[in-house]
């Protein structure tokens, strides 16, 4: 599954979106940024955790932290992430490609507001070596997502 299933998925939804594949690891934040020239924040990791019983991912900039206090009054329970064998079982994409596209199973989706600071970010694509570029807006409109303010954002130097 995984990047195939994001290009199938890109093909019904989005099809003026292309997968960009570097053949080098973007399967982290400083990888991803390093591989795709652009700064750690423009990268839009893909997070999957619970609340309480219910799954969920959210989409936040690369250099964002989640904040639990926030989250518990967003959201109405502290998140608990994932490991790396409930995350593919429930996207169908292993960590590192973890993205809100191609998905195994109807997931919410939430996109945290600190991607806003961005034109455009770079999601993962199902790989660890793959993303594709699209607007906040856009990736929010894509996947249906909830916007919500659950990370604190790095101190401007």
């Amino acid at each position: 599954m995984s990047a195939q299933s994001v290009l199938a998925w890109l093909a019904q939804h989005a099809p003026d979106l292309r997968l960009i594949d570097q053949s080098a690891s973007t399967a982290t934040v400083a990888e991803a940024a390093e591989v795709l020239g652009v700064e750690p924040g423009r990268i839009a990791k893909t997070l999957a955790f619970r609340v309480g019983d219910v799954p969920m991912l959210l989409v936040t900039r690369g250099d964002a932290r989640l904040d639990n206090a926030r989250c518990k009054a967003a959201l109405g329970g502290r998140p608990r992430m994932l490991d790396a064998e409930a995350t593919l079982a429930l996207t169908g994409h292993a960590v590192g490609g973890v993205c809100p596209f191609g998905l195994a199973s109807p997931v919410p989706v939430l996109t945290d507001r600190s991607l806003l600071a961005y034109p455009t970010v770079f999601p993962a694509a199902g790989s660890r070596t793959s993303s594709i570029e699209v607007s906040p807006e856009r990736l929010a409109e894509l996947t249906g997502a909830r916007w919500v303010s659950i990370c604190t954002e790095p101190p401007i130097p």
